[in-house]
């Protein structure tokens, strides 16, 4: 019998070291969506399962605080969404035998490095971040420095773990190339340090609202938006006050028709069909009867990802966490390490 080929073991990430690493976290800021899930959560999935790489998934709560300044968010309600988020990561499939999850804020190094980082880290750089040029103009008031400095602590996340992918949607671009340039900008001032990562960029639907396709979909109008743990009625009901376009004829063209774009790229995500196949299905039918169609899909695809996250206790959660975060950590003690000594600060 043929002995099967060692595998990499996330109890020991660095066993095996001809597969790289792929690192990414979705911050604890509340309820989760179909965007969050098919944008971000449901290619984690696929990427763990790929076997191609050494996973490392975080709760990226630090990042989250950034989005608390103004007090809507209390302390208790912040460990309630980390443990949720967590919940989530693994209904939909995360397996802490194959990828190391864990959360942020347990690993120091994170916050050293950022600091670090921010030494070399012109403030015209960060000044320049459309996310932070964005987000102050919103809210003025409630604009504060972690929201500032978040390009570099999102820099720490990835370079503490030689990461060579990380999983980013568009909008995350412009930070990953400042990971990138701080990666060399180290590098070349005290020698070979860091590895320089690559944005990964997979075909993942950008999901709108549901009351406005030229939005995306976004927690802040839950009316219009599907949250992962919205019961069957709920999401008949939303689905079913989906704004639809002027011609009832059931074709993805997003210029001329954009609502109906929209729940056509939803049912493609969720139920593996291609849109052409869905257009052939649905020919001279009603908007009504694809919204019945679409709205069971999501429901049977919910379903099992639901029922996984209410017979996960908040025990099993905390004890993946924390042995996540013991092996993250090894790896993150160790790269902070060997920076400190390249400063000069290590004695």
């Amino acid at each position: 019998m043929k002995k099967k080929p060692p595998t990499s073991n996330p109890q020991h990430p660095t066993s095996n070291v001809s597969r790289p690493t792929l690192v990414s976290g979705i911050q604890p800021s509340g309820r989760l969506h179909l965007g969050n899930y098919l944008g971000a959560l449901k290619n984690f999935v696929d990427l763990q399962n790929s076997d191609k790489y050494d996973c490392y998934f975080f709760i990226a709560d630090l990042h989250s605080l950034t989005e608390s300044a103004s007090g809507r968010i209390n302390p208790k309600e912040k460990s309630k969404q980390i443990l949720g988020l967590t919940a989530d990561f693994i209904a939909a499939g995360l397996d802490p035998q194959k990828s190391v999850i864990f959360q942020q804020s347990q690993i120091p190094a994170h916050s050293e490095l950022a600091f670090i980082l921010n030494t070399i880290t012109p403030m015209g750089e960060l000044s320049r971040m459309t996310q932070f040029k964005e987000k102050s103009e919103a809210e003025k008031e409630n604009s504060n420095t972690g929201l500032f400095t978040y390009p570099t602590l999102m820099a720490a996340d990835i370079l503490l773990y030689n990461a060579k992918f990380v999983p980013v949607g568009n909008d995350q671009d412009q930070h990953l190339e400042l990971a990138r340039t701080l990666a060399r900008k180290f590098n070349a001032r005290f020698g070979k340090t860091f590895t320089e990562p690559q944005g990964l960029h997979a075909q993942t639907p950008r999901v709108m609202s549901l009351g406005n396709p030229e939005k995306k979909m976004s927690k802040s109008l839950p009316e219009t938006c599907l949250f992962m743990d919205d019961s069957p009625e709920i999401i008949k009901s939303k689905i079913k006050r989906a704004v639809t376009d002027s011609e009832s004829v059931i074709k993805y063209s997003p210029e001329t028709k954009p609502a109906i774009s929209n729940l056509l790229t939803i049912y493609s995500a969720i139920s593996g069909e291609t849109i052409p196949e869905i257009e052939k299905e649905f020919k001279n039918k009603t908007y009504s009867e694809f919204k019945s169609s679409l709205a069971e899909a999501v429901i049977k695809h919910l379903a099992p990802i639901q029922k996984k996250k209410r017979l996960t206790s908040n025990v099993q959660l905390r004890t993946i966490l924390n042995r996540g975060s013991e092996v993250a950590a090894k790896i993150a003690n160790k790269k902070i390490s060997e920076v400190k000594s390249k400063i000069g600060i290590s004695i």
